[in-house]
């Protein structure tokens, strides 16, 4: 038993480390996390190092009293696995804090506590760069939530294009990302220590790592290869519930049940098959908002919010999934529609805070070889996806994986 104990003890850090950090609340009452730059708030949370930034990190609890929370920010790899690095290693101050500000809803049906705290605390600063989770827990050490954000050098400078598909396959359909990547680091740290990644939009399920195509007079170029070549997908479908009393877009009525707010949504449609209208949104993003009332933040109402998408039967492509920040851009029972036999419709109830939401209706999981925005969004070569390159450096010397630089781009 001597013996075991170290052994079952290292195998619990092991498992720890390998665990995949995502954007997750993990109690039921904990609602509309946001994590932002001060003053930017639909824009994603990314810090420059000695740039001085800060970030706001702010959330619900569906409670009547406040809870004895504190946070903890903690290093990860390129992969969003925590790497081990120690406190001292990637920030000059404390990697941890008390999340003591507060406030009480008020002329709400459902009581909530709106925490608020800026990241990192007074007179720190990050002296490493990468991949960041801050998690939030309570007295007890159970954790209640989890935000992924960044902290780059801006030490490369980076190109990015948006294109044709290079290879002539569905060219009104897809999009191609084109990088190049230029430092006075190189030949320093080549292509080899070098991993440059895409994302779409907020997504997180169809990130990809592009391969290395060459050189082109001092850059290095990740082009014309199968992972730089996404689907196009569609604008982000969208509901404005800021005014409860009179329905707003997409909203089709308002109702009160037992001192509840129902929002039913009107009823959603297949758009694969129609043209694409060039309507710009918020790409995924929320915007928490009232229209009659002075304090979005604490006198914003939580509504059920009902999704209906109306098909004689189930598909057998895959499952369908409502995605955007408003379900934290993931892909599961959260996320997820069910197939309601008696309306012949997928639904799905959501109890959301009063603002404005984007979002797509995913298909995944199916044996068929598409995308997921195929069956139900349509994919079309013009929609304005907000792409952002990601470019990693680990050569020998590195501790741990550093970010060189970051860039956005759109179509």
């Amino acid at each position: 038993m001597k013996q075991t104990l170290p052994i079952l003890i290292c195998m619990l850090t092991m498992s720890l480390h390998a665990q995949i950090m995502t954007d997750s609340s993990w109690r039921v009452d904990v609602k509309t996390v946001q994590l932002y730059p001060s003053g930017s708030e639909l824009e994603a949370p990314l810090l420059t190092m000695s740039g001085g930034g800060r970030l706001v990190l702010e959330f619900d609890v569906l409670q009547a009293q406040p809870e004895n929370l504190h946070w903890r920010i903690t290093h990860c790899d390129r992969h969003w696995q925590a790497d081990g690095l120690d406190e001292v290693e990637f920030l000059n101050g404390l990697a941890e804090g008390a999340v003591d500000n507060y406030d009480f809803s008020f002329t709400t049906r459902i009581d909530y506590v709106h925490y608020h705290t800026v990241l990192p605390g007074d007179f720190a600063e990050f002296t490493h760069s990468g991949n960041f989770i801050v998690s939030v827990e309570d007295g007890d050490g159970q954790r209640l939530l989890t935000r992924r954000f960044y902290v780059t050098e801006q030490s490369a400078a980076v190109q990015a294009m948006v294109t044709r598909p290079y290879d002539g396959i569905g060219i009104d359909r897809r999009q191609e990302v084109d990088v190049s990547v230029t430092s006075g680091q190189w030949p320093l740290a080549g292509e080899q220590w070098l991993t440059v990644t895409v994302q779409q939009n907020g997504r997180t399920d169809n990130c990809s790592e592009l391969k290395f195509s060459g050189y082109a007079g001092d850059a290095l170029t990740f082009r014309h290869r199968p992972q730089n070549v996404f689907a196009g997908g569609n604008t982000f479908r969208y509901f404005d519930c800021s005014n409860l009393r009179t329905p707003m877009y997409n909203v089709q009525r308002v109702e009160k049940y037992g001192g509840e707010e129902f929002v039913l949504l009107r009823p959603e449609e297949d758009r694969s098959r129609k043209h694409f209208l060039g309507e710009r949104t918020i790409n995924g993003n929320i915007k928490v908002n009232t229209q009659d009332r002075e304090n979005p933040r604490l006198e914003a109402e939580y509504v059920w919010v009902s999704f209906s998408l109306p098909m004689t039967q189930p598909m057998l492509e895959g499952s369908v999934y409502v995605v955007g920040a408003l379900t934290d851009w993931r892909l599961d029972s959260i996320s997820r529609m069910d197939y309601n036999t008696q309306y012949r419709a997928y639904t799905k109830r959501l109890l959301l805070k009063q603002g404005y939401y984007s979002y797509l209706l995913l298909v995944v999981g199916g044996q068929r070889l598409m995308s997921a925005t195929a069956l139900l969004e349509g994919d079309h070569y013009e929609t304005p996806n907000r792409y952002t390159v990601y470019v990693y450096q680990h050569s020998p010397s590195d501790r741990a994986d550093r970010l060189l630089a970051v860039q956005t781009v759109i179509p």
